[in-house]
């Protein structure tokens, strides 16, 4: 009976523990989702596309971009050709340069065995100029037709709290 008690307190602090922590940590993200790459490798041609509506344009945003990549990754980075398109068609294209290694070749992602995740701020405190549908379109800029070690590619847009007032 002694035993029971004690289990039961351990498993009611734990709980507690737990929601404590999930409520107290704010979900600044609007948009979070990762898109696969093909197995056989990310073709020169092919377009990795994100869509998401932006309804408050007095915000400002940080654009996150995720790369999961494998250790058979053969470059110490990745070069991306991005284009964001607002809802009036207006386009806002950039090359942009990841570093997914140190010049010594030890991986800067995150994660264990085979695969890595870096995130990386693509812009900062970024708004956007109209309410509606955006959307960002991805290739990589890399000399090779076909990249292979690329698994997954995700965007995360996150409200800047640097502009928040406490």
């Amino acid at each position: 009976m002694h035993i029971q008690r004690k289990n039961f307190i351990f498993e009611f602090i734990v709980i507690t523990v737990f929601i404590s922590v999930i409520i107290s940590c704010q979900n600044n993200s609007i948009y979070d989702k990762y898109k696969p790459v093909p197995e056989k490798g990310w073709h020169k041609d092919s377009v990795i596309v994100f869509h998401f509506p932006v309804s408050d344009t007095l915000q400002n945003y940080n654009l996150i971009l995720c790369v999961r990549n494998d250790i058979n990754y053969k470059f110490r980075n990745l070069w991306l050709f991005i284009e964001i398109t607002g809802p009036g068609g207006t386009a806002v294209i950039d090359t942009f340069e990841i570093a997914l290694a140190s010049p010594s070749g030890k991986w800067l992602g995150k994660g264990l065995a085979g695969l890595k995740t870096r995130e990386v701020v693509y812009r900062r405190s970024y708004s956007f100029p109209d309410q509606g549908d955006y959307i960002i379109r991805i290739r990589h800029g890399m000399r090779q037709k076909s990249l292979k070690g690329i698994r997954d590619l995700g965007l995360r847009i996150e409200r800047n709290r640097s502009q928040e007032v406490e």
